[in-house]
């Protein structure tokens, strides 16, 4: 491989499956913004089945109301769980990151509905985003993810068989894996996803992925989420190391064409096309489940 070793770039990887994971809501997406943004338990659940039939093995979900504010009910993502389980076998993928909720609201719907995996934000930042002419920010804020809330979640997610999914914004989020590992508050394999073009976060760029991946223990497995259009060349470089990635309506609204997508799975319908023209096949959710090692 031209960008990295070959041992450095698959890490814990399969060079012939690659999960391909759809997020399809986010919490600060709108319909204003994409009209195909799901909003409720039933909508979301038929955004995995399209997802799972267009390749996708996991879905990212953040729970909303019926008008689309985010919400960390308990009662929402139990019904959530249920909609998406009657209709599609997909691996599915709560978020815990918030920046006002206490952290045992969050805490609660782990324990109560058990995803198989549960996104875990690895350190604080800044967190803004730009207004569309760049005069000033939409919202700044302090992104608060501290290490005693970190041990929290981790313990919750290990005591209840739930599968954490390391998000890191940076190069030092990374870095925060290792003393948990050395205290026994999380435990190999490890399962990180980089996420890059986030103002605040690591600039989304080929040599960033390159980076970050080199900070990755040997057995970890790892996915890419690039935001924005930058989103393409980052699943492109991924899939040619041995990495995963993540596409969907929460990262990103456009094809490569600059077409809005009507739905996640045209996203995840193109990340699997372009997976196959390098020799790789999206991966089930049963073999998702195996790489990862979830339910072990």
């Amino acid at each position: 491989m031209s960008i990295m070793d070959e041992q450095e770039s698959l890490k814990g990887n399969d060079p012939e499956k690659v999960v391909v994971s759809a997020a399809l809501t986010g919490a600060l997406t709108t319909r204003d913004q994409c009209e195909a943004i799901p909003y409720t338990p039933e909508e979301i659940a038929e955004e995995a089945a399209r997802a799972r039939e267009a390749g996708a093995a996991v879905a990212h979900i953040h729970a909303r109301t019926e008008n689309g504010s985010p919400t960390f009910s308990t009662e929402t993502y139990r019904a959530i769980h249920e909609e998406v389980r009657e209709r599609t076998d997909v691996v599915i993928n709560f978020s815990t990151g918030a920046l006002d909720t206490p952290v045992e609201e969050r805490l609660d719907y782990v324990r109560e509905v058990r995803p198989e995996v549960a996104a875990l934000n690895m350190g604080s930042m800044n967190y803004a985003k730009y207004s569309d002419r760049r005069e000033d920010f939409v919202f700044d804020v302090v992104f608060d993810n501290p290490f005693r809330e970190i041990r929290q979640f981790t313990e919750t997610m290990l005591d209840n068989g739930v599968t954490p999914e390391l998000e890191c914004f940076d190069t030092g989020h990374v870095g925060n894996h290792r003393p948990l590992v050395t205290e026994g508050a999380l435990e190999h394999p490890l399962h990180f996803s980089l996420i890059m073009g986030v103002l605040g976060g690591i600039p989304a760029s080929v040599g960033n992925l390159a980076h970050q991946v080199r900070q990755l223990p040997d057995d970890a497995t790892w996915q890419v989420i690039g935001i924005g259009r930058d989103q393409w060349p980052l699943v492109s470089a991924a899939l040619a190391m041995g990495g995963n990635v993540r596409v969907g309506l929460e990262d990103n609204f456009y094809l490569p064409d600059g077409e809005m997508a009507d739905s996640n799975a045209d996203l995840v319908a193109k990340a699997a096309e372009m997976a196959r023209n390098v020799g790789r096949e999206p991966a089930t959710p049963d073999e998702a489940r195996e790489i990862m090692g979830i339910g072990e």
